[in-house]
């Protein structure tokens, strides 16, 4: 039985027989209010290639009517396993009308309905990535099946409906129906509905030959009076400015709105001209600068798939790599080069953040070749990682390199003409750039794309007695993969930077730059012989290629007295990423990477690195630190954090950092009591806005430490009794240091399946403490013991929080890893459970090798 499955060939069969020319959609959601149901009725136009049977996509608590070709179908017979049997098509055009009764969800996936407990009111919108447009339409759910989409809503008095095309003037006695013009031929997976009594305001974007784009940003209105949208318009024009020169290709829809929702999984949706995002980008309180750079990162990754993604999409979702990859890749380089942009060293954030991300998921038993296997929907589902994201975007930032930037430009130009409006392969992507590149790519393709796994680079450095580079090389090492990962190590060509670094009145200078192709074991790179050895030399450095780079023994040296010191800041995020990768590895004690970022973090400029740093640190702690030293290094680390928050400059980003890090940290009476006073209000730090956010946070910290009860809780919730608030508190309640805590909190996730996505994810977010190691050891067999029937009675979002939420991550011994491989050989686990839990499994085992080697440097 297919359940909500549907694999590779079955869609590549339906894409072989049918061709899809329209949907007309009619939803009633006049009901929204009272949540439960709402009626949805589909009429589709197709073409059959031959007289065949066939199927079509719905989940739907109900099937009222299914007509085909003018004929009634029983749904009783014809409905089950979310499809819908076609068993009567004729060769040529074929009608299709489909009315059920479709259900609101809290789980993110669907039409999501949620209530905002300000003013009471229902608001809803539609996320369909990967395939669950079926929740709310009869359709065909594979992203080669393109057609254009008419949606006529009606929905309650005062509201506002927001879908793919332009919004149009209401109609009906009651004004509450909406006919939307049909879209162009889009897939199922971006078409969007969003609907409710949303604050929005508006504007445009011109381009230099008098055309217009309308502008749209939306959110509730009880965020309004924090909604920033002239600098979220001012993001969203640099980036139309910067992507219609690079793609030379005009937007390719009417409008651009971009809607901020509640309780929304992911980062963003890709909606063709109806972009979703989370509303915690929406600020209600004070974030340092690396939050809007963040944010603006989101925006311009969705503005650039309504190129690549939405004008022209994969034909299946082993290509959804290149999807967001591209996007990634060219969001950031947007932000490093468009003029005007605030974050001209994005760059650096994108090594310090997602390349980390990619260098963890590519060591994980699960790490797949960036163009993976996609056998079936339930592999893409758990897909979403760091090699389709992170890995994928530094392999295009080194294929820019291999090929020019020009070049690669030009390529994508092409492609975009040659495809625009179709579906593609990653075939279609490198034939263009091999025309105007000249390089050819099969082989790089196959090394980079078609591969799993890491390369270490090494620098090898021969010196006379003068100090005078005789001989320099390049090592290149193929570690093997994880176990139980698929494919073989390989050596893979790199296009890499070597830079010479010197110290010039205290501060570390690039001196010189050589650009050049390694490949092989061993790469001469006679450029350097001949010239005095600098105090560091750094390669990859420009961030280049995708690859853990080394120091050698000399200018380790100098980076650990100086790694502050540079005065570029993406040569220190791949010192400080080099440093945090051997701390992973087991290369580097955690205790030596305290205080290596202790004694350069105070120098550090880029506030996005210094709260990476923070998390680092703070992960390191807990748990790569010898459990027995653990709680001196935490202390060291808090000490620290609040005598950074005591110095840092009034106001400053760095200030707001320091509070943060000492609030997730704080432990003794002096710390904690200082915690308390900030909330109470009877201390003050000089510049330190203790607003609504860092309220919260001051308190999660005294409610985990058993020093705030369940009515400061609720008294805090009275001062915010918004949606965020209630989240809040949820995470609060959990965290206390009780069993009785602990339990209600367990129940009302694993137990219990009625809290929504957002509440959820709280919850378990406090349940899990560090701190509290002793007191979450017995929920190691209770989740063993829930987890199947859990993944299989869940949706997938749902199931995925908890599985990788609440697994026992904390408590790091032989004996999880001897639980989980029972369990693993018993449960017989679906192949994306299984991943997951092998993923969660390799964190345990990562952490007692990193703590051997903590334990053994202290001896």
């Amino acid at each position: 039985m297919p359940g909500t499955n549907l694999t590779r060939e079955e869609a590549r069969e339906r894409a072989r027989l049918l061709e899809v020319d329209s949907y007309e959609i009619e939803l009633d959601l006049s009901g929204a209010q009272e949540g439960g149901t709402f009626r949805s009725a589909t009429t589709v136009r197709f073409d059959a290639r031959e007289a065949r049977e066939s199927f079509i996509d719905l989940v739907a608590p109900a099937v009222h009517e299914i007509v085909l070709n003018g004929e009634s179908l029983d749904p009783a017979e014809a409905f089950a396993d979310s499809r819908i049997a076609l068993p009567g098509l004729v060769a040529g055009r074929n009608e299709l009308r489909v009315v059920a009764d479709c259900a609101y969800t809290n789980t993110g996936e669907g039409l999501h309905r949620f209530v905002d407990p300000v003013d009471q009111q229902a608001y809803l919108y539609t996320q369909f990535e990967v395939p669950d447009a079926r929740r709310v339409f009869a359709c065909f759910e594979q992203p080669d099946l393109k057609a254009s989409f008419a949606f006529t809503v009606t929905a309650p008095e005062g509201w506002t409906v927001i879908s793919n095309s332009p919004t149009p003037k209401a109609e009906g006695p009651h004004g509450n129906v909406w006919r939307f013009e049909p879209t162009p031929r889009i897939s199922s997976y971006i078409t969007a509905l969003i609907a409710g009594p949303y604050h929005s305001v508006h504007s445009s974007w011109e381009d230099g030959d008098g055309r217009s784009v309308p502008l749209g940003v939306y959110c509730r209105p009880s965020l309004a009076e924090h909604l920033d949208a002239d600098a979220i318009f001012e993001v969203t024009r640099q980036g139309f400015d910067w992507f219609e020169e690079k793609f030379d290709h005009p937007y390719p829809f009417a409008k651009y709105d971009q809607l901020f929702v509640p309780e929304f999984n992911a980062g963003a949706m890709e909606n063709a001209g109806a972009v979703t995002i989370r509303d915690q980008y929406v600020f209600r309180s004070k974030v340092t600068d690396a939050a809007y750079e963040v944010r603006a990162e989101t925006i311009l990754h969705e503005l650039a798939h309504m190129w690549f993604g939405d004008l022209v999409t994969m034909e299946w979702w082993n290509d959804l790599w290149l999807n967001e990859s591209f996007a990634t890749y060219t969001s950031i380089a947007c932000q490093a080069a468009a003029p005007g942009s605030r974050w001209p060293h994005a760059w650096t954030t994108f090594a310090n953040s997602m390349k980390t991300w990619a260098y963890r998921q590519d060591q994980l038993p699960s790490t797949h070749p960036i163009m993976a296997e996609i056998r079936d929907l339930d592999d893409v589902l758990v897909n979403f990682d760091g090699i389709t994201y992170a890995k994928g975007a530094s392999v295009l930032k080194q294929l820019v390199a291999y090929v020019g930037e020009d070049a690669f430009f030009r390529g994508v130009q092409t492609y975009f003409k040659r495809h625009a409006w179709g579906n593609t392969r990653l075939t279609d992507l490198l034939t263009a750039l091999e025309e105007t590149s000249g390089r050819d790519l099969k082989t790089w393709s196959k090394a980079w794309l078609e591969t799993a796994g890491i390369n270490i680079l090494r620098p090898e450095i021969e010196v006379d007695a003068d100090g005078v580079i005789t001989s320099f090389a390049v090592r290149q090492e193929a570690p093997a993969l994880p176990a139980g990962a698929k494919g073989e190590p390989l050596l893979r060509p790199h296009r890499i930077a070597v830079g010479s670094y010197e110290l010039e009145d205290g501060k570390l200078v690039r001196t010189g730059r050589i650009e050049l192709d390694v490949d092989g074991e061993r790469t001469e790179v006679p450029e350097l012989a001949g010239a005095r050895r600098p105090a560091v030399v750094l390669l990859n450095d420009d961030d280049l290629s995708y690859a853990k780079v080394r120091l050698d023994e000399a200018s380790l040296a100098t980076v650990t007295g100086h790694l502050g010191d540079f005065t570029e800041s993406l040569p220190r995020a791949l010192c400080w990423a080099s440093a945090w990768d051997m701390t992973r590895d087991g290369e580097m004690a955690a205790r030596d990477y305290l205080e290596l970022v202790l004694s350069g973090i105070g120098k550090e400029s880029d506030i996005g690195l210094v709260q990476s740093l923070q998390r680092q640190v703070k992960l390191a702690l807990d748990l790569y630190a010898a459990p027995g030293w653990r709680e001196s290094g935490l202390l060291r680390w808090s000490e620290a954090a609040l005598e950074r928050l005591r110095t840092a400059e009034p106001g400053s980003d760095h200030q707001l950092a320091w509070a943060r890090a000492l609030a997730a940290t704080a432990r003794t009476d002096e710390q904690l009591g200082l915690i308390a006073g900030l909330l109470d209000g009877s201390e003050e730090i000089e510049g330190l806005t203790v607003d609504t956010e860092l309220r919260w946070a001051l308190l999660h910290r005294l409610a985990a430490t058993g020093r705030a009860d369940a009515d400061a809780i609720e008294a805090e919730l009275e001062r915010d009794r918004t949606s965020a608030g209630e989240r809040h508190a949820a995470a609060a309640r959990a965290a206390r240091p009780t069993q009785e805590a602990k339990a209600e909190a367990w129940a009302s996730v694993v137990e219990s399946d009625k809290l929504p996505n957002a509440m959820q994810e709280s919850v378990i977010g406090g349940f899990v403490q560090t701190d509290q190691r002793e007191l979450l050891a017995p929920y190691t067999a209770k989740y063993f013991d829930a987890l199947k029937g859990v993944w299989e009675s869940r949706s997938h979002e749902m199931a995925q929080q908890i599985a990788v939420g609440l697994y026992p991550s904390l408590q790091v011994s032989e004996e999880t890893l001897r639980a989980t491989d029972a369990w693993l050989e018993s449960a017989e686990p679906s192949a994306a459970l299984r991943r997951l839990v092998t993923e969660s499994r390799a964190g345990i085992e990562r952490a007692l090798k990193a703590q051997a080697a903590d334990a053994a440097a202290a001896a």
